[in-house]
């Protein structure tokens, strides 16, 4: 029977290029300990590997402090750097503190890494029974049930986690046989946290009757990633020709039975970088934006996201467009010279020359926003910037936010879509226009 170092040596020698930087993800906990241990013992193996370790510190125990000092002294008896990070977590977060303390832990270690740097975690075969047991608790699909990766980007680097195939008992076990000391988390044993419920209530009577659950739900958790990648191809086919990075086609969605539809959306989201929507939202919020009529602007609203309809597209946003609370000044006075910055979404405005050269037009300039009813002279017929708007596709939630210059009183410039001939005026030459550096689109 192949020792946990044997499998860590195999998972190592097939996951990691030689010559590569480790990273150690550090805890002081008996998982991460082991790991780091280890590594250090097999990197003779790895010539021209450098090893080093990260601790992150989330201040949410009275003897998070020594902690630090515990990770400390292991490193220096290993012969291995240690950095160490303090972060703040939100205590009062709608996901759960435990899951703001993953949320900023991983913020900070991927900020950390440097360049091709590999990142180890200590994640286990149990972590991984645990994992898929609290999402099919919680109703997830087969993404959700889909096995932790072992190795994935992260930052400028990788994420691996060698350990997969071991349980715990073989990390205490080996950590026992070295000699090893580690801290052990009171919050590790407080059963009021799902997980730990799981681990020290449900899974000892599950293991009872079905012993060998260690093996048989990882393999459920692989046959659920393979049923995920064959979603996220007949994804891709649905939505062919639709545009998926930026918006999607409503009326291949409408052509799509129910299932494939929210499969296309699902895949769509993920792909931003976002969670999906719950079922019962996702399929509510759809139907109403794939049959408002043209002129209702239906919203879909979860998790910070929220889906918007403009004309036949479908948009992701990953911001509020109107963020309670955001109020910023209606008219900016500038003297015209350098970029005046406009606030959050509203971007800056400069004037630029022919030839792309920044330059100064000294004068009193006046910056508004959008009231209604604006109107501009372009080719000897005056025309609104609502039609503007329209013509250029410019989707209702941004138009607010394109800034509208003026000059003696009157509307020279509608962002970078419309300017006037002469906006240099006498002595700057041709060509003089203002350059936006705002958005459109949805993002």
């Amino acid at each position: 029977m192949k020792t946990m170092l044997d499998i860590l040596r195999q998972q190592l020698h097939e996951d990691l290029i030689t010559g590569s930087e480790w990273c150690v993800a550090l805890s002081g906990g008996v998982d991460s300990t082991v790991l780091l241990h280890a590594i250090v013992r097999l990197g003779q193996e790895f010539p021209g590997n450098s090893i080093r370790a990260v601790h992150v510190n989330h201040h949410l125990h009275v003897e998070a402090d020594d902690w630090v000092v515990v990770c400390q002294s292991l490193c220096l008896a290993l012969g291995v750097p240690l950095t160490c990070c303090d972060v703040t977590v939100e205590r009062a977060s709608d996901d759960g503190m435990e899951a703001a303390a993953r949320t900023v832990r991983y913020g900070a270690l991927t900020g950390l890494l440097g360049h091709g740097e590999i990142l180890l975690t200590a994640h286990h075969r149990d972590d991984q029974v645990e994992t898929l047991l609290l999402r099919l608790l919680r109703g997830a699909g087969p993404h959700g049930l889909a096995s932790i990766e072992l190795r994935r980007p992260c930052g400028q680097g990788w994420l691996l986690r060698p350990l997969l195939d071991v349980g715990r008992d073989a990390l205490e076990a080996y950590a026992r046989a070295q000699s090893l000391t580690w801290i052990e988390d009171p919050a590790n044993t407080d059963t009021t946290f799902d997980r730990n419920f799981l681990r020290h209530r449900v899974l000892p009577i599950l293991r009872e009757h079905w012993p060998g659950l260690g093996e048989t739900i990882p393999r459920a958790a692989r046959l659920c990633g393979e049923a995920a990648r064959i979603l996220d191809d007949q994804a891709e086919r649905d939505a062919a020709g639709s545009g998926v990075d930026e918006s999607l086609s409503i009326s291949i969605l409408r052509g799509l039975p129910p299932a494939r539809r929210h499969n296309v959306v699902r895949h769509w989201v993920r792909q931003r970088g976002l969670a999906p929507p719950a079922e019962a939202r996702l399929r509510d919020g759809l139907q109403q934006l794939l049959t408002a009529g043209p002129d209702r602007m239906p919203l879909l609203k979860w998790g910070g996201a929220q889906m918007r309809r403009y004309r036949d597209r479908l948009y992701l946003l990953e911001f509020d467009p109107d963020p309670a609370g955001a109020a910023l000044p209606d008219t900016y006075d500038w003297d015209g010279r350098g970029r005046i910055d406009l606030g959050p979404l509203r971007g800056g405005l400069q004037f630029v020359r022919y030839d792309g050269a920044d330059i100064d037009l000294p004068g009193d300039w006046v910056v508004r926003f959008r009231t209604g009813g604006e109107r501009f002279e372009s080719g000897g017929q005056h025309k609104s910037v609502k039609n503007l708007f329209q013509e250029q596709g410019v989707v209702p939630w941004m138009r607010g936010h394109v800034p509208l210059l003026y000059r003696t009183g009157g509307l020279v410039a509608v962002g970078d879509l419309w300017q006037v001939d002469d906006m240099g005026g006498e002595g700057a030459g041709k060509g003089t226009q203002v350059v936006w550096n705002g958005r459109v689109d949805a993002p």
